[in-house]
């Protein structure tokens, strides 16, 4: 069986396994440190991208552990930094987001209001040419009056010209009525446009507050989410997708946490020593029992920080 080999690491302090002797007598190799690019621009954390060494790949041809802890580790420290640059965005986006559903909103109303105002400007109109045709009509009706042959023509034409007087009176009411709700739906629409033209003018104003963050800050997050791609390469897909899953499910963001106490730099649980160990000789991804967070030592930071 082939013997797994793993990038050693340069610390401040050697590490107990770099003290033990390479097996079958042989003398340990000189350790090697990889090297990795700082990447954040005006960022006091640096936040590196990890760049391809022979050792990055185990005898096999296979990406190693340790390689694949130090990407992560990296990966998380980049994405903490998009995270802060949206913060600082803060509800801005937001903000623009219900202002522009609000101003669509006010500009619906507006718009029926206003087909309900023209609609009633039209039944107005209408019972005013009612009152025309039943006025013309009274008018025909007392000339024939005038040339009726029996009282019983007369009294028909009487009540023909009665109930023309009671149209008008009814198309007099709702003319009435139509321009009394006219006036209200005139006030209401001049109410909303007033305030869809307050709510225009602070849509303006986040706007451009938003567009001045992200010009800021557009370079930096995008060199960032570059550097976010760069480091993926060196994880497989159900590694990435479990690193994913842990952000979205930590409340602060990490995925990947650096041992401090001897307890998690998540959760803050205590480690087990054996764990510890474990988590030290790099051989194995290792995660927290407690919070479920992907578990790296100092070896792996000094070396991404190298």
């Amino acid at each position: 069986m082939a013997k797994t080999t793993s990038t050693p690491i340069a610390t401040s302090k050697p590490s107990k396994l770099a003290k033990k002797p390479a097996s079958k007598g042989t003398a340990p190799q000189k350790k090697s440190i990889s090297k990795v690019e700082e990447v954040v621009a005006e960022e006091a954390a640096a936040v590196v991208v990890l760049k391809t060494k022979p050792e990055v790949t185990d005898e096999k041809g296979e990406i190693t552990i340790e390689k694949k802890l130090i990407a992560l580790y990296s990966l998380q420290q980049v994405d903490s930094q998009v995270d802060k640059i949206r913060i600082i965005r803060g509800e801005l986006p937001l903000e623009v987001q219900d202002l522009e559903d609000e101003i669509a909103g006010l500009e619906t109303r507006v718009d029926n209001y206003i087909q309900e105002t023209l609609v009633m400007d039209k039944s107005i109109t209408d019972k005013k040419n009612a009152i025309k045709d039943a006025l013309t009509l009274i008018k025909k009706y007392e000339d024939q009056q005038m040339n009726v042959r029996n009282n019983r023509e007369y009294d028909s034409l009487t009540k023909e010209i009665e109930y023309q007087n009671l149209e008008i009176q009814l198309s007099e009411k709702r003319i009435k009525e139509y321009q009394a709700g006219l006036e209200l739906k005139k006030e209401e629409i001049d109410t909303y446009q007033k305030l869809l033209l307050d709510r225009k003018n602070d849509l303006e104003i986040k706007r451009n507050e938003l567009d001045d963050i992200i010009a800021e800050t557009e370079k930096e997050e995008q060199d960032l989410i570059i550097n976010s791609e760069e480091n993926r390469k060196y994880i497989e897909d159900r590694l990435l997708t479990a690193y994913t899953r842990i952000r979205k499910n930590a409340r602060n963001g990490l995925a990947v946490v650096q041992i401090e106490r001897d307890a998690c730099g998540g959760c803050f649980n205590k480690i087990p020593p054996q764990h510890q160990l474990d988590i030290r000789m790099h051989k194995k991804i290792i995660v927290c029992e407690y919070c479920g967070r992907i578990l790296v030592d100092d070896g792996i930071v000094n070396a991404m920080q190298a």
